[in-house]
C-alpha cells in the first residue's frame, strides 16, 4: 500500500539524518513534517548546535538544490533576490538570479539582518515568487526556507516582526545533545564530512507526490472540533496577549496530517495534533505572565478533546 511505501521512505530519511544529527530524531521528524506540509521552518537556538547541518542533510536526502544565504547587518534585498544588469552590447537589462532561486534555502542567522533585508523573503515564502521591476519571477518547486535565529539577547540581532514569524509554519529548537550523543560526537569524525557520503532517499517528484497526498489524509469532525477548541482557548485565555489566527489553525491541521503520514497512517489521531502543536504555535503565542513559552503551551494542550 502507498502509505507503507511512504512510511518506509520517510523512516529511511529520518534514520539516515540521525547518523549525522545525533539524538534529535523528534526534531528531524518535525522538520520533515514541515516540508511535507509545504511550509517553512524557523530554528531558534545558540550557534553550534547543528542548525546549518540539519538544513544541508535534509536537502541532500531529498535530492534538492541547496543555497545558503548568510544574513548580515549590511545585507540588501538585491543580495537575496538578484539584480538586473545593463549589457552595453545589447542595450538591455538582464536579470541575474540571486541565491533565493533554489529548492532549499538556508537563511542563516536571519535576525542579524535589518528588517529591510528580512522583508525580501516575505513574498518568496508566501507566494513562491518574487516581483522585481514590474516583473514576476517564479521560484523552483518545491521551495522550502529553513531560517536560523540566534537568541535575541545576543549582540547585533534584529527581532523578526510578528508578520514575518507567521510566515514560518513551524519553529523548533535543537538544544544541546544529551550525554550519549555528545560523547558519540567527540569520538566520531567531523559530522559535516559525512555529508559527502549522504545519498538521496527521494526524488523531487516523489516528494511532490507526498506533499499532494498529505492533503488527502483523513481528519474526523471530532478532531476538527479539537483544533478549534485549542484555537478558541488561545483567543480567550488570559495567558496570552492574543490568540491564534485562522492561518495558525490551518497550519496545525496541515502539519498534523503530515505527522500522520510520517507515522504510516492515512488518518489523524489526537496524538498527532499534540505532537506538533508546540512547534506550530510556539512562535505565534506571546505569554503575558512569563517568558517561558512552555508554560502557555502546556496549558493549551490541557484543553480537553471534545
Amino acid at each position: 500500500m502507498k502509505k507503507e511505501v511512504y512510511r518506509n521512505q520517510l523512516d529511511r530519511i529520518v534514520q539516515d539524518a540521525s547518523t549525522i544529527i545525533l539524538g534529535k530524531e523528534h526534531n528531524l521528524k518535525l522538520a520533515l513534517a514541515c516540508i511535507l506540509a509545504r511550509g517553512h521552518l524557523l530554528i531558534e537556538d545558540l550557534p553550534g548546535v547543528g542548525k546549518t547541518t540539519l538544513a544541508q542533510v535534509l536537502s541532500r536526502l531529498l535530492d534538492l538544490q541547496f543555497n545558503r544565504i548568510q544574513f548580515t547587518s549590511d545585507m540588501l534585498p538585491a543580495d537575496i533576490l538578484g539584480i538586473s544588469v545593463y549589457a552595453q552590447s545589447t542595450g538591455q537589462f538582464t536579470f541575474h538570479q540571486g541565491p533565493i532561486f533554489a529548492n532549499v534555502i538556508l537563511a542563516d542567522e536571519i535576525n542579524r539582518a535589518t528588517p529591510k533585508a528580512q522583508s525580501a523573503l516575505l513574498e518568496a515564502m508566501e507566494e513562491k515568487q518574487i516581483s522585481l521591476e514590474g516583473k514576476t519571477h517564479f521560484l523552483p518547486s518545491p521551495f522550502f526556507v529553513i531560517a536560523t535565529q540566534n537568541p535575541l539577547d545576543q549582540v547585533g540581532t534584529f527581532p523578526l516582526p510578528e508578520s514575518q514569524l507567521d510566515r514560518f509554519l513551524m519553529s523548533i529548537s535543537l538544544g544541546y545533545p544529551d550525554h550519549q550523543a555528545e560523547r558519540a560526537l567527540l569520538e566520531a569524525q567531523d559530522q559535516r564530512a559525512k555529508l559527502k557520503s549522504v545519498t538521496p532517499c527521494l526524488t523531487g517528484e516523489q516528494l511532490s507526490e507526498m506533499q499532494t497526498d498529505v492533503a488527502n489524509i483523513t481528519v474526523s469532525d471530532a478532531l476538527l472540533d479539537y483544533i478549534q477548541a485549542l484555537v478558541h482557548y488561545s483567543r480567550h485565555s488570559k495567558q496570552f496577549h492574543h490568540g491564534l489566527s485562522p492561518r495558525a489553525a490551518i497550519a496545525l491541521l496541515h502539519v498534523s496530517k503530515a505527522w500522520a503520514m510520517i507515522s504510516g497512517r492515512d488518518y489523524v489521531i489526537p496524538e498527532d495534533i499534540k505532537a506538533v502543536t508546540p512547534a506550530v504555535v510556539g512562535h505565534r503565542l506571546i505569554n503575558i505572565n512569563t517568558d517561558d513559552k512552555s508554560d502557555g503551551i502546556r496549558l493549551l494542550l490541557n484543553t480537553p478533546i471534545p
